[in-house]
């Protein structure tokens, strides 16, 4: 069994848990959802990279690929799918101003509201690095 891999999965699903009780509505819904407290991505990625460099080496080749993708994944998750989530929900209150219920020309086109909750802020990602980073210590140093 790879322990890198185990370890990093199991990161992303006690993120993906806790989701449960920190977005409102509580739902067991939010363990496969994404955006919310913590960061499951930033979570992940981080477990990976400590994991990384803890066993290969902070100066290896390795670490440097897998940190540079880690802090990729981090961005996107805090910066590029946060804006897409604002944006969803600048068009959800326009429709909802507009009162626009019924598209004649496009059904496909409204099916249902635009998901905003896909990004995370800056506290969600910092709390889903420290998870990861967390559960990289531990593992490293109880399992390994």
């Amino acid at each position: 069994m790879n322990k890198i891999l185990f370890f990093s999965f199991l990161s992303l699903f006690l993120a993906q848990f806790i989701k449960i009780f920190t977005i409102k509505p509580i739902s067991i819904t939010h363990i496969i959802g994404s955006g919310g407290f913590p960061s499951s991505h930033s979570s992940f990625v981080t477990t990976l990279a400590t994991l990384i460099g803890l066993k290969y080496g902070f100066e290896s080749d390795l670490f440097a690929i897998v940190l540079i993708f880690s802090l990729i994944v981090t961005y996107d998750a805090g910066g590029v799918r946060r804006a897409v989530g604002e944006q969803a929900n600048v068009l959800n209150k326009l429709i909802s101003h507009l009162n626009i219920t019924n598209i004649d020309r496009d059904p496909q086109l409204l099916k249902e509201d635009l998901k905003e909750l896909i990004g995370h802020t800056p506290l969600e990602v910092f709390a889903g690095v420290s998870l990861g980073a967390l559960v990289a210590l531990i593992s490293f140093y109880c399992f390994f």
